[in-house]
């Protein structure tokens, strides 16, 4: 919205380029493919498959509320991966709306944790770069 996905992909090529693995997905189909996992008691294998990505981008994160098994499921994958492995994430929910995303104060200050130790966060702003420039194009200013 912001340019946040056009950052994510260009971080990831910058890291597939030098070598490492990447994988992006929605948070959404993330959450989706753990419960899955979990129904066919295939829960650590994809745990582990995604332990080994050498950084993982859940982008669209907070844009639809998770239940608590699922947003348990995202903690595991956070936990797993943390100070091991590099995870950036996009969203555009302030920290202070997470709670509603999660469900669970105690839970979500956990994901938080997770995501914000030893991070870098970089704000892209609020303005929409699709809708500016749909706007742009259907309301060209007048010179």
């Amino acid at each position: 919205m912001t340019g946040k996905s056009h950052l994510l992909i260009g971080i990831g090529t910058a890291i597939a380029e030098a070598g490492m693995t990447v994988r992006c997905t929605t948070t959404s189909a993330l959450v989706n493919e753990l419960a899955e996992a979990d129904a066919g008691r295939r829960l650590s294998s994809v745990i582990a498959r995604c332990s080994k990505v050498d950084l993982l981008c859940p982008e669209e994160f907070g844009y639809l509320d998770l239940d608590r098994k699922g947003a348990k499921l995202l903690f595991r994958i956070l936990t797993e991966r943390e100070e091991r492995k590099a995870t950036a994430v996009a969203t555009n929910s302030p920290f202070t709306e997470w709670d509603k995303i999660f469900g669970d104060p105690r839970l979500c200050a956990a994901i938080a944790d997770r995501i914000t130790f030893r991070c870098a966060l970089i704000q892209t702003g609020t303005e929409s770069y699709r809708f500016q420039t749909t706007q742009e194009a259907l309301f060209p200013a007048s010179k």
